[in-house]
């Protein structure tokens, strides 16, 4: 403890060092003369020598508990706290009746602001419920996601600039043409891995990019497409805050409905494949699972639901350019499936309300919040590897069967 904290002085010190000519010096160029302001180098000092005094407790904690994992027998092992509040019954569902009251009730107590946000928010629980199928069960990589999104985006566009087709049907096309490119993207990629299979990914999402910038003629460039009517509702005309909030349960519905097919998948027989090719290839293969159709099966099912979203998100903003698909939104959805946890749906729906959400209620810290969310990446990073909900392993077991009569 002593040690500790004869550290946590010198780096207080040397934090006080290298903030000296930003915190305490001040030069006021109105009056020509140079302020001190020694209160600031009192703050930086304490808030270094907390900071480290945190940081080495929480570094060693976490030694602690992994030394203890690590000597605990697998089957032995307890379950975190996020996986007891989801098996447990008396928690689980007095939890899940709030959450859905609270989801019911929420447009109608907030203004449109709020729900315009929350409908941007379920819109990337989509995307990250639909990315944990490619990245979290099956183990590919892909860091292009966001072009099918733009695929999804571009087609309910496209269809009702050219041809007049209405929402509804633009939806379930968004669907399929997201999954044909995902089949595309997949077949070059079939036998790459590890670094070269995110570069190709990587210049499938800025080929796309690029396409839909120069391709005037269809995409409309760098102008983008405007006037995309919102989703209706059999004909009736609706103010925007109707409409945002009929976009709000639509979404609800969406997001429900991909649960609902994620963990139908991820118990099927396709799903233990995936799980399969992502823990061990080769012994995949070696089992008699066909890699090419369980890779573009993977990439396919992923893009589905990005092309549904993109349909979504085009009609909620009424307009699209290429620059609202960059990659940063998909390193975005990246990081909501590793931060949620590799394959655990409750945790990668966690992980995108708060990597969406905690940036927009974080604006009164405009010059800091990023800083914060950085921040809040890196803790989970070193803390929790595994994610907010680690993805529990499916054990089977069987029991052992009484012989009689034969010899040993």
């Amino acid at each position: 403890m002593l040690d500790n904290m004869k550290r946590s002085i010198l780096v207080a010190l040397w934090f006080v060092f290298l903030t000296f000519p930003l915190m305490v010096v001040k030069v006021n160029t109105l009056k020509n003369i140079v302020e001190w302001r020694w209160m600031n180098m009192l703050w930086v000092a304490l808030g270094a020598f907390v900071l480290s005094i945190v940081w080495r407790w929480a570094m060693v904690r976490r030694d602690l508990k992994s030394s203890e994992s690590d000597s605990t027998d697998d089957d032995q092992a307890r379950p975190g706290i996020g996986q007891r509040i989801l098996e447990d019954p008396k928690i689980f569902k007095p939890v899940l009746l709030v959450l859905a009251v609270v989801t019911l009730v929420f447009p109608l107590v907030v203004d449109i602001y709020q729900a315009n946000i929350m409908v941007l928010a379920l819109i990337f629980v989509v995307l990250g419920l639909g990315l944990n199928i490619t990245v979290g069960l099956a183990g590919l990589l892909d860091l292009g996601y966001v072009a099918f999104f733009a695929v999804g985006a571009y087609t309910y566009g496209i269809l009702n600039s050219f041809w007049g087709i209405g929402f509804w049907t633009s939806l379930p096309i968004g669907g399929l043409m997201g999954a044909l490119f995902g089949i595309a993207l997949g077949f070059p990629i079939l036998r790459l891995r590890g670094d070269y299979l995110a570069i190709v990914t990587l210049g499938f999402g800025s080929i796309a990019k690029i396409v839909i910038e120069n391709w005037e003629e269809v995409f409309n460039g760098a102008k983008g497409i405007a006037g995309i009517p919102r989703p209706g509702l059999f004909g009736l005309d609706m103010t925007i805050e109707s409409a945002t909030t009929y976009t709000y349960y639509l979404m609800i519905l969406m997001v429900l409905f991909t649960i609902f097919i994620t963990n139908r998948l991820k118990d099927s027989r396709i799903g233990r494949a995936w799980m399969a090719l992502r823990e061990d290839e080769i012994a995949c293969v070696a089992m008699g699972v066909d890699m090419a159709r369980t890779k573009l099966g993977a990439y396919a099912f992923g893009a589905f639901w990005a092309g549904l979203v993109g349909v979504i998100f085009a009609a909620r903003n009424t307009y699209i350019n290429p620059n609202s698909f960059t990659f940063m939104e998909s390193a975005l959805v990246l990081s909501i499936v590793v931060l949620g946890g590799m394959g655990s749906i409750v945790g990668v729906i966690i992980a995108a309300l708060v990597l969406i959400l905690m940036p927009e209620y974080l604006r009164a810290f405009a010059e800091y919040r990023m800083l914060m969310f950085g921040a809040v990446m890196v803790l989970m990073m070193i803390f929790r590897p595994e994610g907010l909900i680690a993805n529990v392993r499916r054990k089977y077991t069987r029991s052992a069967v009484k012989t009689e009569g034969v010899n040993a």
